[in-house]
């Protein structure tokens, strides 16, 4: 009955948040312990993510720091921040004892300074004290501030039997043990032992006989996005991290990479939409408006500098009245296909497969806007012509514009990328207002250029 049980998926409910509220409420411990010890500690988190401050705290300081310390780390980072403060030094040194190094340095990175130092001398455990000081002196998005510190390690000169018996004892401190890494005298990585490989080796054998020499490893200093990038190419559920004397330092596994990720594609997609920085939709409205602001204001200029042009040509709409009706279509036309081909590109940079040299790239970029100007231009002709009725050196007019826009704005939504790329510069940016405003911009340019030359203005 139990196992059917875990097997339901959980769901967060306005009856089961009323519930957990009341008993708050009410001071009603043992009813409140005997719910939340059905679901997992995440679910819990999410339920938490639900209550108000206070009644966030009660729980937290109902349950068990085993239980509390894995809620602390899937909570809402916001909850989490105000959660903390809620909580003593002693009480906070409590929970992050019962985690990993890497989670536990992670929730005290996010401590203010001076409470950081409190938390770590409240500590009892000297070893996990010392591995969560060294973790929080790496740059967080690197490697070292990625790694944990907990991971399964024996000596080439040890024997299988020997080995069996000290893993044995390693593996009590590690949540997951995805591979045993063995190194030298010196604590130089050397390679890596399956599991498998100890278990049917002879005991008297020489663990310097069996190890897998041909080990994947990251640097310490190396960039999180490469390290995710290594793991997901090749397929790997932990990676060692070593020094630049490959001394073996700690190890970064999969569910780690998987937050990375996700973090990532978030911060894409807000750049993407505009905005400048990690907001959530319950932050406040000063931190919002200061996220979407900046790139409003650069909307906001471009718009004004399309105006300008137009108005620099208003004379010759007054003569060609048919000239105006399209320029919403050519702008709409230029955004979309900078758009489509930025986004290309960025994926690419993402999962590196944009390769070759950028000349061939947007020489390719040239002949698909090419096609597709052709496509779309022969349709606005038609319509152009029978429906509005404009002329048909106007038709000719908007139709060689389109496509010269449409053409463009793949090169421009194609390089961008490309360019901010190399220079160190997130690509996502080029995804989303920036291109299309500038391709708002140069599209009524080149209209009314080419306007200008077909019709004589």
């Amino acid at each position: 009955m139990s196992e059917e049980k875990e097997n339901i998926q959980f769901q967060l409910t306005d009856e089961l948040i009323d519930k957990v509220e009341l008993l708050v409420e009410q001071g009603n411990d043992t009813e409140l312990q005997k719910l939340l010890v059905e679901f997992h500690y995440a679910d819990i988190a999410e339920i938490l993510d639900e209550l108000n401050l206070d009644q966030a705290v009660y729980v937290i300081k109902l349950l068990d720091s085993e239980t509390t310390s894995d809620i602390l780390k899937e909570l809402d980072e916001g909850i989490r921040e105000k959660v903390l403060r809620s909580l003593s030094t002693k009480e906070i040194a409590e929970e992050v004892e019962e985690l990993d190094s890497d989670d536990a340095a992670d929730i005290i990175a996010e401590l203010p300074e001076e409470r950081q130092q409190a938390v770590i001398e409240q500590i009892e455990d000297e070893e996990h004290k010392a591995e969560i000081t060294e973790l929080l002196t790496y740059d967080e998005d690197s490697a070292g501030g990625l790694m944990a510190k907990e991971l399964v390690k024996v000596y080439e000169t040890w024997t299988v039997a020997g080995c069996m018996r000290r893993i044995r004892g390693q593996a009590e401190e590690v949540t997951r043990v995805h591979s045993v890494y063995v190194v030298n005298k010196e604590e130089k990585l050397i390679g890596r032992l399956s599991l498998k490989d100890l278990i049917v080796a002879k005991n008297e054998k020489k663990i310097a006989d069996i190890v897998k020499v041909n080990v994947d490893y990251v640097n310490v200093n190396e960039n999180v996005e490469e390290v995710a990038k290594i793991m997901a190419k090749y397929d790997l559920e932990a990676i060692p991290v070593v020094d630049d004397n490959k001394t073996l330092l700690g190890r970064i596994t999969i569910d780690d990479i998987v937050d990375v990720m996700k973090e990532e594609a978030e911060k894409d997609y807000q750049l993407a939409a505009g905005i400048t920085s990690d907001v959530e939709a319950d932050d406040s409205i000063l931190e919002l408006t200061k996220a979407r602001l900046p790139w409003l204001l650069i909307g906001m200029f471009g718009g004004i500098g399309a105006a300008s042009i137009i108005n620099g040509f208003s004379d010759a709409m007054l003569k060609f009245p048919a000239l105006l009706m399209f320029i919403p279509l050519i702008q709409a036309t230029a955004g979309n296909v900078g758009v489509q081909s930025s986004a290309i590109v960025v994926q690419g940079l993402t999962n590196n497969t944009v390769d070759g040299k950028i000349l061939s790239r947007l020489l390719k970029e040239f002949f698909l806007g090419l096609v597709n100007g052709l496509a779309i231009a022969a349709i606005v002709l038609v319509i152009s012509h029978f429906v509005f009725e404009t002329s048909y050196l106007e038709s000719l007019t908007i139709c060689v514009a389109l496509i010269t826009v449409i053409i463009m704005a793949a090169l421009i939504g194609t390089f961008v990328p490309i360019f901010l790329d190399k220079r160190g510069i997130d690509a996502a940016v080029a995804t989303g207002p920036f291109i299309t405003t500038s391709n708002d911009v140069f599209g009524i340019f080149i209209y009314f250029l080419i306007a200008k030359m077909i019709l004589q203005f």
